[in-house]
């Protein structure tokens, strides 16, 4: 039996094992999927000791993507570009880092996009923030970016790094419902309106929002966030957080396995998931 997992802290509340574990199954995969809760200054015991046993492969979640990057022996480009490791595969010559939040995020709002170059406002400056701006890079180069934070630092540091590909400035906060405006594409990356203060939104004035936009909350507990219904109801096209997890895990399935993922399989087992967790109060 092959082992896979993911590493992180908190860890034990993570999606990843129902939805990997049910992708084994449907495909007859001798394999499980494993949460490994691991402190910060545990990371390369870890990673070392996981690849004693013989793990194929693992995700890695908050706070050791970076730690992660710097651990491993090879990168992939998307893992160089967005500067973060969230999946690795153990091979015989050596710990490969891989970032499928790059090409998981752009599949959960590509449907929704047309062609050509985007005016995008992205809330906040974290850790996703990176993947979604490398994506941008690498689909949509040329495209405008306006991130909306509360440190200007932040945003001018994402700018250097992305300003070979993207047009990227910094936006202060209280001007946020402007470049929301402004926008086609816009992504909620604050954990504002996350379980269990599930009645807050970074948008106080819902006629910010456009019906030609795409809009996208990367909160998914609560699937349904305050932010996504304001924008809903003003007619944009939503797309929720939930998404970008499943996708990113179809992408890592498939670079560990070499075969092609049992979508449906994943998200329905996802989404059943987050909707007994919304019955039961608690997402």
């Amino acid at each position: 039996m092959r082992l896979f997992g993911v590493i992180g802290k908190p860890v034990m509340h993570s999606l990843s094992p129902t939805m990997m574990n049910a992708a084994f199954q449907a495909q007859g995969v001798d394999a499980v999927y494993l949460p490994f809760q691991v402190e910060p200054g545990d990371l390369v015991d870890a990673l070392r000791g996981l690849r004693a046993i013989g793990a194929v492969g693992i995700n890695v979640t908050i706070p050791h993507k970076l730690g992660v990057y710097d651990w491993v022996e090879a990168r992939t480009e998307e893992a160089e570009m967005a500067r973060a490791v969230n999946v690795v595969r153990f091979t015989p010559t050596g710990a490969v880092g891989h970032n499928t939040d790059v090409s998981g995020w752009w599949a959960s709002v590509a449907p929704f996009l047309g062609e050509g170059s985007l005016k995008a406002a992205i809330l906040g400056a974290g850790g996703s923030v990176q993947a979604i701006l490398t994506a941008l890079a690498k689909e949509r180069p040329g495209s405008e970016v306006s991130v909306c934070c509360r440190r200007p630092e932040q945003a001018e540091a994402l700018a250097q790094l992305y300003g070979e590909w993207l047009s990227v400035r910094h936006v202060a906060w209280p001007d946020r419902h402007e470049a929301i405006a402004r926008a086609d594409l816009v992504v909620q990356c604050t954990p504002i309106g996350m379980w269990p203060r599930v009645e807050e939104s970074p948008v106080e004035s819902p006629e910010c929002f456009q019906p030609h936009q795409v809009v996208q909350d990367i909160v998914y507990r609560p699937l349904h966030t305050l932010f996504l219904r304001q924008a809903q109801a003003r007619g944009a096209k939503v797309a929720d957080g939930a998404s970008m997890l499943i996708w990113q895990g179809v992408k890592a399935y498939e670079w560990w396995l070499d075969r092609e993922a049992p979508v449906d399989v994943m998200q329905r087992a996802v989404y059943e998931a987050l909707e007994r967790e919304e019955a039961n109060g608690h997402g």
